[in-house]
């Protein structure tokens, strides 16, 4: 009891107690008891410029409303932030302590506020903070300007992903994303011009999604400057809107692998469309001169068991091959 932030059952059901609303209260994570310079070499499961790498997250809470995300009913719909001097005083511990070389901002929203991650990135370049950084939980497209990539490269950005979800326009509408293709085009280009990494993240089944839009999906993806994507089959979350809608329609399996294998599918589309969509996009997207150079570009020897895991997670190779490998 008196514990904030705390969620628990109790005999009345779940009791979610007071949120903490000055983050800063907070201390640091006990860093020396989960020493980053010790961490699998997989963080996301996918490749970095540099390591060590320790996560951070500067806001909690989402004021949106997408229909597949749980983010909200977890952390609340109004957003929190830490002072940006707070975020640079842990990463500048980081370094300093563990020798960390690379911070990935794992918010769901560090640029909703511009002002909040302009000042991240003027502290650290103030400070002459050396370090790399990326986004791999995603940013909106619609939360960014030319201006603030400038200062985020400037400061050691080096890859943004984006949270696209589909290429047709209807199932974003259907989803409430509240963003339009042509603002996220706009954004991933501007990206691209300043040399930072791309990578888009794509969700297929989407409500509405048919054989055709998974096709738009995959043609939207290779028709922007996206160097990496992640795409992936759809998880009905507790406490997501499409939970509430469609859980009578599918038996929840926890045994299931989390966004890769199917767990509802709508009438729009048959399940053996969308069971082998994740594997024919990552072939058709990533089986092109620049996405391998990418790719080579940045595999550490270190990293070649859980790039192979990741391969053979999602089918990208053909079948036998497969399941030569996973014995």
């Amino acid at each position: 009891d008196g514990i904030e932030g705390v969620v628990s059952t109790t005999t009345n059901g779940i009791s979610r107690r007071a949120s903490i609303e000055d983050l800063d209260d907070i201390p640091f994570p006990d860093w020396k008891q989960m020493d980053p310079r010790y961490y699998m070499k997989a963080p996301h499961g996918g490749l970095v410029k540099n390591f060590p790498v320790a996560p951070i997250t500067s806001t909690r809470g989402c004021p949106y409303s997408c229909t597949f995300c749980a983010s909200p009913d977890i952390w609340g719909k109004t957003i929190r932030w830490r002072s940006p001097a707070n975020v640079v005083d842990e990463i500048e511990y980081l370094v300093k302590e563990f020798g960390v070389k690379e911070i990935h901002f794992e918010d769901d929203n560090l640029t909703l506020k511009i002002s909040h991650v302009e000042e991240i990135c003027r502290l650290i370049i103030e400070r002459d903070i050396k370090i790399s950084w990326a986004t791999p939980n995603g940013i909106r497209a619609d939360k960014i300007t030319p201006e603030v990539l400038k200062l985020m490269k400037e400061s050691g950005c080096y890859l943004i992903a984006f949270g696209i979800e589909s290429g047709n326009p209807e199932i974003l509408k259907n989803i409430k994303k509240m963003e339009e293709l042509e603002t996220m085009t706009y954004a991933v280009n501007e990206a691209s011009k300043l040399g930072i990494i791309t990578q888009g993240f794509f969700i297929f089944g989407l409500p509405g999604e048919t054989e055709e839009t998974v096709q738009e999906t995959i043609d939207y993806a290779k028709k922007i400057p996206l160097d990496k994507a992640q795409f992936l089959l759809l998880d009905v979350l507790p406490g997501t809107q499409l939970w509430k809608d469609h859980k009578d329609e599918f038996e929840h399996d926890l045994q299931k692998r989390s966004y890769q294998e199917l767990i509802w599918v709508p009438d729009t589309v048959e399940k053996e469309v969308l069971e082998k969509a994740p594997a024919r996009a990552f072939r058709s997207f990533f089986f092109r001169p620049r996405q391998i150079l990418i790719l080579l570009r940045f595999m550490k020897v270190s990293q070649f068991k859980f790039i192979l895991r990741r391969i053979l997670d999602f089918g990208i190779i053909p079948y036998k091959i497969n399941k030569y490998f996973a014995k």
